[in-house]
């Protein structure tokens, strides 16, 4: 990973989180609901940002 480059000469810079993460996790009944989804322009079904409303 850390040798990729593009023929325009972009860098990649990649950090390896070596964490476990639990599987399983519940999420709030409503979360679907109340969860603000911000889809990129150009590739929505990849990119997209959680908003999450203040308490």
């Amino acid at each position: 990973m850390s040798k990729t480059t593009t023929t325009k000469g972009l860098k990649v810079l990649v950090r390896i989180i070596e964490k476990v993460f639990a599987t399983g996790r519940k999420v709030a009944k409503d979360f679907k609901e109340t969860m603000t989804i911000q889809f990129d322009s150009v590739l929505p079904k990849f990119n997209y940002t959680a908003i999450p409303q203040p308490k």
